[in-house]
């Protein structure tokens, strides 16, 4: 179990989360969910250890951050690295001797290709592929289903249950609240930096309600389109 207690970051005089408290179960898939800027990002690069911050994370592991794969929005990577050679320097970081990459290419990405030369969807999915070629236990996945075709994410979303079914914990922000909906044990609104509400299943279209009221409120009444 990972317990997050009491965290809060600032940047400058700008505090960005507030003393949150959540505890992750493994074998459970959990949505963060909130408006642009309301911390869900800061969140899970404090939780990845990419950020430091003031709380504490309790977890199982010595150094979570070796048991942890972070999936971030917009992936970036070396100049003239191929795709094959970011997935090996990703697995010899975990001390694991892998190279059948090409058998294990579910998204048939162009790995003997430049990886900085792939679009916005490519350079996800190899990101992503590495991260479950390190046999993290903790995943943390700021919007993977964004850029991405329709195809290759429900390939994301099978993967998510697969992850589940081998008892890892899973970390989820989207903006595509359906897919939370589809895969999600819980869900955590995050407004101004704090846990707003928590919610299980059976509350999912109640959240969904809640967030396009406060999204939309009277904004479409207020342009004039015709």
């Amino acid at each position: 179990m990972i317990s997050v207690l009491e965290l809060s970051k600032s940047f400058g005089n700008h505090q960005v989360l507030k003393r949150i408290n959540l505890t992750f179960e493994p074998g459970r898939i959990y949505g963060i969910v909130g408006e642009n800027g309301s911390g869900k990002t800061t969140l899970f690069r404090c939780i990845a250890g990419l950020e430091s911050y003031a709380g504490t994370i309790q977890s199982p592991y010595p150094v979570l951050k070796d048991h942890t794969g972070f999936l971030p929005t917009n992936p970036e990577y070396l100049s003239r690295i191929t795709g094959w050679e970011f997935l090996k320097l990703v697995c010899i970081a975990r001390g694991i001797r892998e190279e059948a990459f090409e058998e294990q290419n579910i998204f048939d990405l162009p790995l003997d290709q430049y990886a900085d030369t792939y679009s916005t969807g490519m350079k996800k999915k190899l990101a992503l592929m590495g991260i479950l070629l390190q046999q993290n236990d903790l995943f943390i996945l700021d919007e993977p289903f964004n850029g991405v075709d329709i195809h290759s994410n429900m390939i994301i979303l099978e993967l998510i249950r697969k992850l589940q079914s081998l008892k890892k914990t899973v970390l989820i922000s989207s903006h595509i609240f359906a897919t939370l909906q589809e895969s999600c044990d819980f869900i955590y609104l995050l407004q101004d930096g704090q846990i707003a509400k928590s919610v299980a299943p059976d509350q999912f279209g109640e959240l969904e309600a809640q967030m396009k009221s406060f999204v939309v409120g009277d904004r479409i009444n207020r342009i004039r389109i015709g």
